[in-house]
């Protein structure tokens, strides 16, 4: 009845390049875009705001 033997160390290399490895993706999500990206965000972003601001009723 005994369980596997398991290397502490490993456990927590792997355990730190898990947590290394999500961070990584979140820098991804948040940097990985282009300064030519953003600024297409940026303008299609204004273009919506403009556009609902100017189908407002004015009362």
């Amino acid at each position: 009845m005994m369980g596997e033997i398991v290397s502490l160390k490993l456990h927590r290399k792997r355990k730190e390049r898990a947590a290394k490895a999500e961070t990584a993706a979140e820098n991804r999500v948040q940097f990985g875009r282009g300064k030519a990206e953003r600024k297409l965000t940026d303008a299609l972003n204004e273009k919506a705001a403009k556009d609902i601001s100017s189908h407002k009723r004015e009362e």
